[in-house]
């Protein structure tokens, strides 16, 4: 390989190995694991032995460039055509990091074109701080400073950051962690460069280092909050989400954008994630990725040395679960692709993988087998593992990402969002732990792959636990089912889904990222339903809408039983409100309820759902996003 190839795969390799460290570890973490990033240390020895000539290989002087060059070069850079889609902008990035990889080895003269050529790659990468501090350890250092000096020079591209971040300027001065954010990111703005910040950066070393190691992370989080929800939920849905008083707590909760008859189907949407019932499971009646109903007899099932069995409705479904989380969680399989290299699997560890599968499949038919939610937090770090795997390949080979599905979640509109991303926004509520369902996951993990374990931690396990307890849906079909076995749960333990028929209907939970943000009405102006027989969801109004209404969907079934009266009713759905979603429902039917019938106000029960830490502090601290 020449190296000429070698610098650019390395300048590549680099980028996806940050992608991949950074973001599974501190979008599960978002903490310091000393273990697991010397991990990452030893896949980064071996690209900075090849950086090391490419950086002493020229002694040019960047002084040699007047600053008038310098400006009518960028003015040049500016005014040529940017390519729009993800698979044009990738080409683009390796043309160019290839190109300045080229320039920078044929002398001083070069120097200016071959940071030319940097800086238009990083005009289209994704977090162009992340990639900043790439070049600063790939680049040749004269040619570095010019691309500093090509960023400082072109601000107009920026400005929005400032002006969407006043709180945090304001913040910095007293905290570490912003205050690096703001080196990196404010002040270079204000026609500061990235030297100054760097070199503040560096001075704090020796005290801020776990702050240091979370740069690329902090950069990508201010691009993913500022415009998060400018770009979510695409405009092809007719809804947005907007922050509105819910009782005594601000919520975000969907609205519309256009008007809509009654029985007009709002949008459709894939879940993120999607578990059946365990006695359905068993069964083999429905697949198992999207929930429609099949017969046993021509259903494709899983292997049966798969610790847990299941079976698909098509080859299509059973490639997507392989590839998003069966494969990793309950198969011998190789875990990750054949385009990653990993160290041979002895049989002992296969041994240990098998068992470690054998106990997590068991936990989930016989200690759990009315909950869903421990299935459907495995699937989603599965998810994310796979997801972030996909990345680094498609990233190091400059290859698109290949994926199984022919539907999957809602994205955004645009922007380097990830699985986390959407997730982390989520409200989730306090769930009682079970230990041996973390410490059998976690088994799970590190059995396929070493330091995976990292990613299921207490705190961490019992947030998702939380968000699929507070998020999911009950997915039925037509009426619902009535052969559901009866729980020995206690009734303040059972889990429950939002289902306008009731859980005790629903055929499996699956959970979504636009309707997860819909509130709950006793007088809901929409439902969802599963007309396709799928777990694809189908918000349909129930009446006309006018654009700016907020849309409301019942989490329980809120239709008076015959055998109930309407305080019985009340008192019903109330309770499994309380219990399911911990809040008191202040809508318009209960408060009539109150002044119409006499019934008594119930103690106001405050909301008790949450949002994770690092949203509620830019939230609360840094200004609405």
């Amino acid at each position: 390989m020449s190296s000429r190839t070698t610098s650019v795969l390395t300048i590549a390799g680099i980028a996806a190995l940050s992608i991949v460290a950074y973001a599974v570890y501190f979008d599960y973490k978002r903490r310091n694991d000393v273990d697991f990033r010397k991990k990452l240390k030893k896949d980064k020895k071996r690209v900075d032995k090849s950086i090391a000539s490419s950086k002493a290989s020229i002694p040019s002087d960047p002084s040699a460039v007047g600053v008038d060059e310098v400006r009518e070069a960028l003015e040049l850079v500016k005014a040529e055509q940017v390519p729009v889609s993800p698979e044009e902008k990738e080409t683009y990035f390796m043309t160019q990091v290839a190109s300045g990889e080229q320039l920078s080895l044929q002398g001083p003269m070069f120097s200016l074109p071959a940071a030319l050529a940097f800086y238009r790659a990083l005009r289209v990468y994704p977090s162009p701080v992340e990639l900043m501090v790439i070049y600063q350890k790939t680049v040749p250092e004269p040619i570095f400073k010019l691309v500093i000096q090509l960023t400082n020079l072109d601000v107009n591209n920026h400005h929005h950051l400032y002006s969407a971040c006043p709180r945090i300027v304001v913040k910095a001065t007293t905290d570490i962690t912003l205050r690096i954010l703001f080196c990196l990111l404010v002040l270079p703005i204000c026609s500061n460069t990235f030297t100054l910040c760097f070199s503040i950066i560096s001075g704090k070393r020796q005290s801020h280092v776990r702050d240091l190691l979370r740069i690329s992370v902090l950069s990508r989080l201010v691009q993913c909050f500022v415009g998060y929800y400018l770009k979510f939920p695409p405009k092809s849905f007719g809804v947005k989400v907007e922050s509105r008083q819910v009782a005594n707590a601000l919520k975000k909760t969907l609205v519309l954008t256009k008007d809509v008859k009654a029985g007009e189907v709002i949008y459709k949407e894939f879940p993120i994630v999607a578990a059946l019932d365990s006695d359905l499971q068993a069964a083999g009646t429905h697949c198992s990725q999207c929930l429609r109903s099949v017969e046993p007899s021509i259903s494709i099932k899983s292997p049966e040395n798969s610790a847990y069995k299941t079976v698909y409705c098509s080859a299509a479904c059973q490639s997507a679960a392989k590839s998003q989380h069966h494969k990793l969680l309950f198969t011998l399989e190789r875990p990750v692709p054949e385009e990653i290299s990993s160290e041979p699997i002895t049989p002992e560890k296969l041994d240990e993988r098998r068992k470690a599968q054998a106990l997590f499949a068991t936990y989930l038919k016989s200690e759990v087998p009315s909950h869903t939610a421990p299935l459907l937090v495995a699937r989603f770090i599965a998810r994310q593992i796979n997801f972030e795997m996909s990345k680094l390949i498609s990233h190091t080979l400059n290859t698109t990402t290949i994926t199984t599905d022919q539907v999957d979640f809602t994205e955004a509109d645009g922007g380097d969002y990830q699985l986390a991303d959407h997730f982390e926004r989520l409200r989730y509520v306090d769930v009682k732990l079970a230990n041996d369902g973390l410490k059998l996951l976690t088994a799970v993990l590190e059995s396929a792959m070493p330091g995976l374990d990292a990613l299921a931690t207490d705190e961490r396990y019992a947030i998702l636990l939380g968000k699929m307890v507070y998020n999911a849906f009950g997915v039925f079909y037509d009426g619902g089912r009535d052969d559901k076995p009866a729980t020995s749960d206690r009734p303040e333990d059972v889990e429950r889904t939002r289902t306008p028929i009731g859980t005790s209907r629903q055929i499996g939970s699956a959970v979504y990222t636009v309707s997860s943000y819909l509130a709950h009405s006793c007088e809901p102006n929409a439902r969802p339903s599963f007309d396709a027989g799928t777990s694809e969801l189908h918000l349909i109004a129930t009446r006309d809408l006018k654009a700016g209404e907020e849309i409301t969907v019942a989490y329980v079934d809120v239709t008076q039983h015959e055998d109930e009266s309407v305080v019985d009713c009340r008192r019903r759905r109330r309770m499994e409100l309380a219990r399911g979603w911990k809040f008191a429902c202040p809508c318009e039917r209960c408060e009539k309820e109150v002044t119409e019938l006499g019934v008594a106000s119930e103690e106001k029960i405050g909301d008790e759902s949450k949002i994770e830490t690092s949203m509620e502090r830019f939230e609360n601290n840094e200004g609405p996003l």
